[in-house]
């Protein structure tokens, strides 16, 4: 049984930081503390433990990497909310469907709705030529009123076209394009850790340079066909994928990414 921490121990060969999270966790789940509560200021942190304004951040800094803690620039720290398990990185739902199955509320703000021209990306993944017209839907998603994610799909215009005109803040992209004929059959999606630009962080109301998830998504209908392309941001402090693996039907590739960001497959991993 381990013994709660009351104090630094400095003969010990454990940071000094590293001591005052387990001693934080120890005071959140003593004090019963609940999502929303506020810690004590930094200052008085440095009072209470006897250590340096170092260490105190540190210590911070690594819980609100946990997500455990929330700092609110000019407000403090604050106990945080769990994390939401999705599992959007090995279904062919939406984050729509995702949370609504349980009993959450998804909207979304609508920041771009129009025609584009494909970029040697948007190009390469929908197989579609270089300049070719698609349909852009960008969106910031809330999940029970919370910013949640900021997500971008490109279309082919044969496949997009339908929605423009459509409101989608309280709607499903993907169960508007299934009643007009268009189902996802099979796709390929990653995720992969990333920080926030000074952008994303304005948009989900977090600091820049907090972590978040990055989910990348081709999916293709029955003739296997591109219908769809996403790049979602997710916020880290909020989420999890989890996945339900099957040691007969899970098939996963190890991908190795080199300093550009490429990627080149290591090999196949059967789960």
């Amino acid at each position: 049984m381990t013994t709660e921490l009351r104090s630094i121990d400095r003969h010990s060969a454990a940071p000094m930081y590293d001591q005052l999270r387990q001693l934080l966790i120890d005071s959140i789940e003593r004090d019963g503390l609940q999502p929303g509560d506020p810690l004590p200021g930094e200052h008085r942190l440095c009072e209470q433990y006897g250590v340096s304004r170092t260490v105190v951040r540190q210590a911070l800094a690594q819980l609100e990497h946990e997500g455990l803690v929330e700092r609110v620039k000019g407000k403090g720290t604050f106990v945080s909310r769990p994390r939401t398990s999705e599992t959007l990185a090995h279904t062919l739902v939406g984050l729509f469907e995702d949370v609504g199955s349980r009993g959450g509320q998804v909207r979304s703000d609508v920041l771009r709705h129009e025609r584009a021209e494909a970029d040697t990306e948007i190009a390469q993944a929908l197989e579609l030529p270089l300049g070719a017209p698609v349909v852009v839907l960008q969106r910031l998603r809330y999940v029970d009123g919370e910013p949640w994610s900021l997500s971008t799909t490109w279309m082919p215009e044969g496949v997009g076209r339908s929605t423009l005109g459509v409101d989608f803040s309280e709607r499903s992209l993907y169960q508007f394009l299934a009643r007009n004929g268009i189902a996802s059959s099979r796709g390929v999606r990653s995720a992969e850790a990333t920080v926030a630009t000074h952008e994303q962080a304005q948009y989900l109301g977090v600091s820049a340079g907090s972590a978040l998830l990055r989910l990348r998504s081709v999916s293709r209908d029955e003739a296997d066909h591109p219908i769809e392309y996403f790049v979602a941001y997710h916020r880290g402090d909020r989420s999890r994928f989890e996945f339900e693996v099957k040691r007969e039907q899970s098939l996963a590739s190890l991908l190795h990414i080199d300093d550009s960001g490429d990627a080149s497959r290591a090999g196949s991993i059967h789960l």
